[in-house]
């Protein structure tokens, strides 16, 4: 027989499991609906609809929408940040390293593709918090300690940095938003093609 201590254990276990399972329903049905008809254009009622939970429930895990939306946030710009450090290759040139970096963009990208819709081609600034604010920093401060310890040693244009992640991001975002609307096929041919005309136009 189980001591009472062990059953608790297990109850204590699967009620965490169950809330985890509710809090991860109700952020990938807003991340949906946020695609789908914008931050603005969603009521919180229509996500619990879409999660299969309570309306009352969602304020169980999050105070208000915009809490759920920088759950979000951080969650997907974090689980990029991690993607993209996990095996950096701080040593190399700079054309390997924005290999593995474009690399861990479109792993991202294909492996959540509505939330890379969500991230990367909404406005968000309006309700993001100063958490999430700093998310997005530290993603962006990884960008620029690229671009100029890249343009020191002579191997990136010499331009603004911001100006060289610009055209980088830009040009991934457009191949993902014509892949999203259904005109490219992200293969990984196309995804290759796709970085070495985006390194072409930054590199020195």
């Amino acid at each position: 027989m189980s001591s009472p201590a062990a059953t608790t254990s297990r109850t204590t276990l699967s009620g965490e499991a169950a809330k985890a399972f509710k809090r991860d329903a109700i952020l990938v049905a807003a991340v949906d609906l946020f695609v789908e008809r914008g931050f603005h254009g969603t009521a919180v009622p229509e996500i619990a609809e879409r999660a299969g939970v309570g309306a009352g429930t969602i304020y169980r895990y999050f105070a208000s929408k915009e809490a759920i939306v920088n759950a979000i946030y951080q969650r997907y710009k974090g689980e990029i940040f991690a993607r993209i450090m996990k095996g950096f290759p701080l040593e190399a040139p700079a054309r390997q390293q924005f290999h593995h970096m474009w690399q861990g963009f479109a792993a991202f990208a294909t492996a959540e593709p509505k939330a890379f819709a969500f991230l990367e081609l909404h406005h968000h600034a309006s309700y993001l918090d100063a958490e999430s604010c700093g998310v997005e920093d530290r993603v962006m401060r990884l960008g620029l300690g690229f671009v100029q310890a890249a343009q020191a040693r002579g191997e990136l244009k010499a331009m603004p940095a911001m100006l060289l992640i610009s055209i980088a991001i830009g040009a991934f975002n457009g191949v993902m938003r014509k892949a999203w609307e259904g005109h490219l096929e992200l293969t990984p041919e196309l995804i290759a093609q796709a970085e070495q005309c985006a390194w072409e136009a930054i590199r020195a």
